[in-house]
Parts: C-alpha cells; structure tokens; sequence
C-alpha cells in the first residue's frame, strides 16, 4: 500500500509512531515507537471504470497497481499550472515510494503553495520529519494540519508521538486525549496515553487507558 492520499482517498491508518531508534526508554515505550504500518496511511481508491478517467483518476489506478513510472508519467503530462493539490501530492507519494525524499517533500510543499490548507500534505512532511528525527518541524506541520482540518485524529496522535520526542509530556497527553475524542477504538491511541501518563506519575490514569487499550486489542467494546 501507498504512502499518502488524494481527495479520491479512504482513510486508513494504524497509530503507530515513527521509530526512535537509539532513543529507547523503556519496554513499554519501545511499543510505542515502532515504525508506521502501511494501514497509517492514506490509500487511493481505484476510480470508477464508468466513466471517463481524468488524469488524476488514471495516475490513481496506476498507483494502486504498484506501477509507480506509469502513474508519475500521466501526472508529469499535466502542465505545471494546471496541477491539482492532489495531483502534487500524489507525484510526492510516488517519489516517496522511491525513497527520494527530498523530491517529495518539495512536491508537498507545491500542493500547499496551490492550497495552503491542504491538510493532507501538512501531515505527510510532519511523517517524513518525525521519520528523520526532526520533531520540532514535525510539530509545525502536524499543527498546521490540525488547523486545516481539525477532525483528523491521526495528526493528533502523531503531533503527540512528535512531543514525546521532546519530552514536552503535558502537549502529549492533550494531543492523544484529542485523537481519542475523535476516534476512541484505535487501540494504541490508548497505549500510548497510558504511557504518558506513566510517565506523568499518574499510575491511575495510565492503567485506566491500558485497561481501554487491552478491551480493544480483544475485540471488546
């Protein structure tokens, strides 16, 4: 599955923080930074065959078919000044795909010159920070997705994964407790709030939110 998202998207994501290697502080922390699954991101949807494909919805089908040149060739075609948000955005999936991470960070900061509240491309250069252990840009761009859309939950919790990278406990606990009112069955939205509150020496609180995490993990409501 893909890196990032389209206004042609479901969302489906996991809650898991990038990966803080050589920055562990304990077992129960090592869960909670474990590398983003594929589920973390946002897949494109395969456009109806019914109707006439726009070039957009073509590059999408050639993405999911994992034929990353096909798809950057139909999006490359359009001229600069036609490109969509969503267009940028997904030639900045497939660059990163092939790990040519510069190039798709600039391609995400194309698609927010066009729509600067395009909250999507916040989120995937807060990823791609967080990923390469700069948490500070990580926050700007999590918080700059969360005031362009204040409904997603993901950017909550990764704005919150990003502050515990910093050690800033107290904005943890309110970004995760924000992801949890915005979608309260993501089981490591709870795991990772009872670290925090682990970590806060707020034993109480920390098992209450295990506790949630467990229930979940069991398939219990």
């Amino acid at each position: 599955m893909k890196k990032i998202c389209l206004l042609l998207t479901v969302i489906l994501f996991s809650a898991s923080c990038v990966s803080a290697q050589g920055n562990r502080y304990s077992d129960f922390f090592d869960k909670l930074m474990n590398k983003p699954t594929a589920q973390e991101r946002l897949a494109p949807v395969k456009a109806s065959v019914d109707d006439a494909l726009t070039p957009n919805e073509q590059a999408i089908l050639l993405y999911n078919e994992n034929n990353l040149k096909a798809a950057l060739d139909v999006l490359t075609a359009i001229k600069e000044a036609d490109r969509t948000p969503e267009d940028w955005l997904l030639i900045g999936n497939i660059l990163q795909d092939q790990e040519k991470i510069s190039d798709a960070i600039f391609m995400y900061q194309r698609a927010i010159v066009v729509n600067p509240k395009f909250y999507k491309a916040y989120y995937n250069l807060g990823n791609i920070y967080l990923e390469q252990e700069k948490p500070y840009l990580a926050i700007e761009n999590y918080r700059q997705a969360n005031k362009a859309d204040n409904t997603f939950p993901y950017a909550y919790y990764n704005l919150g994964c990003a502050y515990l990278k910093i050690g800033n406990l107290r904005k943890a606990k309110i970004a995760f407790l924000k992801a949890i009112e915005l979608k309260n069955t993501e089981p490591n939205f709870h795991y990772n709030l009872a670290y925090t509150y682990k970590m806060l020496n707020k034993p109480k609180l920390s098992k209450k939110y295990l506790e949630f995490y467990n229930k979940l993990m069991n398939g219990e409501k």
